[in-house]
């Protein structure tokens, strides 16, 4: 099979895209015969070797894939060969075939596509969990989804918006806003930090936000915190601004706001049971037509380099999926 591989840290033109062996299911594990994989950010620090887990050289990087299954191993019961299956991983999706534990296999109803299917996993997955568990959305609230036009802002907006609230979407350039408004944003903002927190009240009415979905940090996050409703709630699951400031007690403290981290895939690890009944759930909302995946542009596994340079550019719009022509 072919396979993208890491074996020197760097940037995206050190993938090399290599005929491996095939993998072979253990007891309670699956083989899947990868349809499509998602590019998503925390692969480039993968990548390039800053990423908080990595394991031993060479690898295959990628978090999520969907495909067929083509063999089990002993003792799985739930899953069976010629179905169609989505999963969740910590690496190895840029490949032609996937080996997982049964436990980490989501099946994939017929009306979604492979390529739709990788999209959702991981941006879906962790929006759903910052929304709801971690930030306990209520409808009729009002929701700042920050990195709208990616993969991980519209995912929020769409969950957002389709568990009632009202959605205010922050992006950097008109190109992201537009995606942000296609996406079903109630309004969309492109302030800088030092604007932010006005602009927030003005466009609440000086009520604040009930809950963000906060992917930037630095003074976005400085400034989120000062335009955040009384007990809300803001959810952390990145710093793609760069810079993590200081958090002022204070600030957390006058106004009863919760500030809290995710990183879903420990839902994964810890709880892959909860990580399955979550992506059923949001494969319930694909298939009533309430979300839909934004996929920018698709790439073939030769070009896994240029898709997640693309990533790395700030030029994606949505999702960026590899593809091996495996149907």
């Amino acid at each position: 099979m072919r396979a993208a591989l890491v074996k020197e840290f760097g940037q995206p033109s050190v993938l090399s895209v290599d005929e491996v062996p095939d993998p072979e299911p253990g007891p309670g594990e699956v083989v899947i015969a990868v349809g499509a994989a998602s590019v998503n950010f925390p692969d480039l620090l993968v990548v390039d070797g800053s990423y908080q887990n990595l394991p031993a050289r060479p690898f295959t990087p990628g978090k999520e894939a969907a495909g067929r299954v083509v063999a089990v191993g002993h003792g799985v019961e739930r899953i069976s060969v010629g179905q169609r299956v989505m999963t969740l991983v910590e690496h190895g999706a840029y490949a032609e075939r996937l080996v997982v534990p049964e436990d980490l296999v989501i099946e994939l109803p017929d009306g979604i596509s492979f390529e739709a299917a990788a999209a959702l996993g991981l941006v879906y997955s962790t929006a759903h969990f910052g929304l709801r568990r971690r930030g306990r959305l209520q409808p009729g609230e009002t929701v700042l989804v920050t990195g709208a036009g990616g993969g991980m802002g519209s995912a929020g907006i769409q969950l957002a918006k389709a568990w009632g609230a009202r959605v205010i979407a922050l992006a950097h350039r008109p190109e992201k806003a537009t995606v942000a408004r296609d996406q079903g944003a109630d309004v969309v903002l492109t302030s800088a930090p030092e604007t932010l927190r006005d602009d927030l009240l003005d466009t609440t009415d000086g009520h604040g936000v009930d809950l963000t979905l906060e992917m930037l940090g630095g003074d976005y996050l400085t400034q989120i915190i000062r335009a955040t409703a009384w007990e809300g709630r803001v959810v952390i699951v990145g710093f793609a601004a760069g810079g993590q400031n200081p958090v002022k007690p204070g600030h957390l403290l006058v106004k009863n706001i919760s500030l809290v981290g995710l990183q879903s895939s420990d839902y994964r690890d810890r709880e892959p049971e909860e990580m399955r009944t979550t992506m059923a759930e949001v494969l319930e909302l694909v298939d009533a037509g309430k979300i839909d995946p934004a996929i920018d542009l698709t790439f073939p596994l030769e070009k896994a380099g240029d898709a997640l340079q693309y990533v790395k550019d700030g030029r994606v719009r949505g999702k960026v999926v590899l593809t091996t022509g495996i149907t």
